[in-house]
């Protein structure tokens, strides 16, 4: 006999037998019912954010480092709404996250009642789904399905809106046996065999082949990663990255051209450029790594693998689509070159022409004895922390582009950034996310003086929790992308990107009950970041670094992987009102 129980019940009971362990999220009147349920019970942990915003990104973190969806709850209202931003930057960036939303009841729904919105109306166009539940009864089922919908396929966010008076309604629940089918939303997972076949004869034919790879690879899972090495060692081809593909490829090897696009390395844009076969893996030919489309890659063949159909052929036309699952597709494919036995091709040409580029040294940058550099301290911080393979959060902005240029990343799920939406405030609490889905790592978050205050508020959460992360901040008094972009296009005028009333990092870290740092000259850096490590529980670094270093190489918007800017000498003139507009 099935015991009826409260929607609330059913609720914690469905997110239980998924096997969710954490929630992050802010009460209110409207999700009360499901709060109470949460306090009957210990298999579930709830992270108590100060922000529905932060308990977005907090999930995202955990998501990304982890594997496992993120899950949300928030209250009616500008609970909702407040969440509105993560839920943006996780369908972008193809984060799976299951957000419940608390609603007011179902009779008060469309009467403007106390903190009523539409919710489902607001999220319909920033996440994979979303339900208004308004039986009890279909709760359960609706549940399961939001977290196959949301982990399927291209993942990303499901939201659940639930009045309050069907968290109080009873029903009954019963668990679903065997994997869930949805009856219309079954994503093709498995590539058609001809399409693998004509890849793999295209890829063994090529003479200039480049393994251009996303973050689609990252959320295949582990094994798509060892696939992919194993692909470039069969074939030799270089391999270069998206901002959010980084660490699906060992930074350590050799084949390794660095992250392609707008600050990507200079060997990368232009292999991408002159190649006469991009292999497309995970990655969706987005604006920042594309630079001009007419111009981009013209010489090259393109086979794009992605398991969201209309992410094909969306930006650039391809010769050849094949929709799968990434990490399937590369199985397929590498079982397929083996069975026909093609042999490494002889690519010497076109690796002298990679290693030419590579002589360049675009990621070089001037040396200082009276101010740190930027770029100076990432790559310490990288050097004095890789053998302790850390979990690197940032926020967006200058030092985002320097740590994916300087932070050599080895695995993948260590990498987490808000690349599609470019969120400032991501960073800090992603990284509560990370530290509480991995309590054994060290979690570091790199930021800048002004994203870091987008969500600083969440320092009071990994105070509670006592999570041990350690936020690093690039103190330039700038907000220093738009900064650049203004030094380089509009003559230096600094309209409103500098920020005077900055707060004292180490004493806001100590009055958060943290340990709060500062590294003001070049030969305290070490001691600085050796300090940071072996200090217990959260850290704040304040190191202020040289205020006008600009961010190389660059690719001006709206210009071809050709036209790079690689250091600061060779910005000339002021751009045109077409540039000026693709900012």
């Amino acid at each position: 006999m099935t015991t009826e129980r409260s929607g609330a019940d059913i609720l914690v009971q469905a997110l239980t037998d998924l096997g969710v362990e954490v929630v992050f999220g802010y009460p209110g009147g409207a999700v009360l019912p499901i709060y109470d349920a949460i306090f009957k019970q210990a298999k579930i942990r709830h992270i108590l954010v100060r922000q529905e915003g932060g308990a977005a990104h907090a999930a995202e973190g955990y998501a990304r480092s982890t594997g496992k969806p993120g899950v949300v709850l928030v209250t009616s209202g500008p609970g909702a709404t407040n969440v509105v931003t993560g839920l943006a930057d996780a369908l972008m960036d193809s984060i799976p996250l299951v957000v419940i939303t608390g609603q007011v009841p179902t009779q008060l729904i469309g009467t403007d009642a106390f903190q009523e919105a539409d919710t489902v109306g607001i999220t319909r166009h920033c996440t994979k789904h979303n339900y208004l539940v308004k039986d009890p009864a279909s709760l359960g089922a609706i549940v399961h399905e939001a977290f196959h919908i949301a982990t399927s396929g291209r993942p990303g966010p499901v939201v659940i809106d639930l009045p309050k008076d069907v968290q109080i309604a009873a029903a009954t629940y019963r668990k679903p046996e065997g994997p869930l089918q949805h009856k219309t939303y079954r994503p093709q997972v498995k590539a058609e065999a001809a399409a693998i076949e004509a890849a793999v004869e295209m890829l063994a034919a090529a003479e200039r082949p480049i393994l251009y790879t996303g973050g689609g690879i990252i959320n295949a899972g582990p094994y798509a990663s060892t696939l992919l090495r194993e692909l470039q060692a069969l074939t030799g081809a270089p391999v270069t990255s998206t901002l959010m593909g980084l660490g699906a490829f060992p930074a350590s090897d050799d084949a390794w051209l660095g992250m392609l696009g707008m600050h990507g390395t200079y060997e990368a844009n232009m292999a991408m450029n002159k190649a006469d076969l991009i292999l497309c893996l995970g990655a969706r030919f987005d604006d920042r790594v594309t630079g001009r489309l007419d111009a981009f890659s013209p010489e090259s063949r393109k086979i794009h693998v992605d398991i969201d159909r209309s992410s094909i052929n969306k930006n650039v036309r391809v010769d050849l689509p094949v929709v799968a699952d990434v990490g399937s597709a590369l199985a397929d494919m590498l079982a397929v070159w083996k069975a026909r036995g093609h042999e490494k091709a002889d690519l010497g040409e076109w690796w002298r022409r990679i290693e030419g580029w590579r002589a360049r040294q675009s990621l070089a940058f001037p040396a200082s004895d009276h101010e740190i550099m930027p770029q100076k301290a990432i790559q310490r911080i990288w050097e004095m922390t890789k053998d302790k393979d850390p979990i690197v959060t940032t926020e967006v902005g200058q030092h985002q582009m320097w740590a994916a240029q300087h932070f050599h990343f080895q695995d993948p799920n260590r990498w987490l950034t808000s690349g599609g939406l470019g969120t400032m405030g991501y960073g800090l609490p992603a990284a509560i996310g990370a530290q509480v889905g991995n309590p054994d790592r060290l979690v570091i978050g790199l930021s800048g003086d002004a994203s870091v205050l987008m969500n600083i508020q969440e320092m009071s959460t990994a105070a509670q929790y006592r999570l041990p992360i350690k936020i690093f901040i690039l103190n330039n008094m700038y907000m220093g992308m738009v900064r650049q972009w203004q030094e380089l296009i509009y003559a230096s005028r600094y309209s409103e990107s500098y920020s005077e009333a900055l707060p004292d990092f180490v004493k806001l870290a100590e009055s958060f009950g943290w340990t709060g740092l500062r590294i003001e000259q070049p030969g305290d850096l070490d001691g600085g970041i050796e300090a940071m490590l072996s200090a217990p529980g959260p850290v704040m670094v304040d190191c202020r670094v040289a205020q006008l270093a600009n961010c190389f190489p660059m690719i001006p918007s709206g210009a071809a992987h050709t036209d790079m800017i690689l250091h600061a000498e060779e910005v000339v003139g002021e751009a045109t009102d077409e540039a000026k507009a693709l900012v």
